[in-house]
């Protein structure tokens, strides 16, 4: 599933084709992906400006300019395209198109000044993403996002938010970071990568961690949030940005599926070892990692 880095990269490639523009036509191809599309999800759509795109966790969120805000959750396989866009963003190696037969969502822009046709297509083959439509003033309260934490690369998460939120849990430090109540958009690869920079073992009990091995982590979370941003995410199988580029952050992982490497930290002579915690795979370096 694409994880914060990922989506705030596909954020990125669509606000020029979508900020301060407005919606000629969206038609969705189908009545649902993962739910059903909000009632009349096209019409509402259409003829609206989108004002500002901005991610919250692993979701896109463009608010309108009549007080919606339209939501968009990639899910598994969810990708957008943006067609006829000559200038692309990304500087990667290019996936397999994707198949016309799941593209899902179909939204033409109004013409520019040029005249140039924008369309932006939607296409997700497992169908676990989703979109809905929802009031600006009800955001906070909807159960999308009322009980997330804050923003790992935004100012209200700070080493000491990090040790408030930790103190006394007895869960494994992996699963409290995983834990969307306590920050928000992070997920499987990029705990694992923070935890392995910042000498921890994923099976520490959270509330257990010294101050000091804190603060070494939370700047770790940050910065392998943000090489990963820069490098354009990670590609593992069905993620790609918007112009079909795939990101390139997976060139970049230190224990990620590196089962039986040798560990990339200085001076260690360990090797990166696999396990499965809740359903997930944890790799870590048993050696540097305590």
């Amino acid at each position: 599933m694409p994880e914060l880095p990922e989506v705030e990269t596909v954020r990125r490639g669509l606000a020029p084709a979508l900020v301060g523009k407005r919606i000629k036509r969206a038609r969705t191809k189908r009545p649902d992906l993962r739910f059903p599309f909000p009632p009349r999800f096209g019409a509402r759509l259409s003829g609206r400006r989108v004002d500002a795109l901005e991610r919250r966790a692993k979701y896109i969120l463009a608010h309108l300019d009549d007080g919606m805000v339209w939501i968009t959750h990639l899910g598994m396989t969810g990708r957008w395209s943006i067609l006829g866009q000559k200038r692309q963003p990304g500087d990667f190696y290019y996936a397999e198109p994707p198949d016309p037969a799941h593209t899902h969502v179909v939204i033409e822009m109004e013409e520019g000044a040029k005249g140039d046709k924008v369309l932006l297509e939607f296409n997700d083959p497992r169908r676990f993403g989703y979109m809905d439509l929802i009031a600006e003033s009800e955001l906070d309260s909807h159960p999308f996002f009322k009980s997330m934490g804050p923003e790992p690369l935004g100012n209200e998460f700070h080493e000491p938010y990090l040790k408030r939120a930790l103190a006394g849990k007895k869960t494994s430090i992996k699963a409290a970071l995983l834990d969307q109540r306590v920050v928000a958009g992070l997920g499987n690869i990029y705990v694992v990568e923070a935890l392995h920079r910042a000498g921890i073992a994923p099976t520490k009990p959270a509330g257990r961690i010294s101050a000091q091995r804190l603060d070494k982590l939370y700047h770790a979370i940050r910065a392998v949030l943000e090489e990963a941003i820069e490098a354009g995410g990670s590609t593992l199988s069905d993620y790609a940005q918007v112009d079909g580029a795939q990101g390139g952050f997976q060139h970049r992982f230190r224990v990620y599926d590196r089962e039986g490497a040798p560990c990339s930290t200085e001076g260690c002579a360990g090797a990166i070892k696999r396990a499965v915690h809740g359903g997930r795979s944890t790799f870590w370096c048993p050696r540097c990692q305590r």
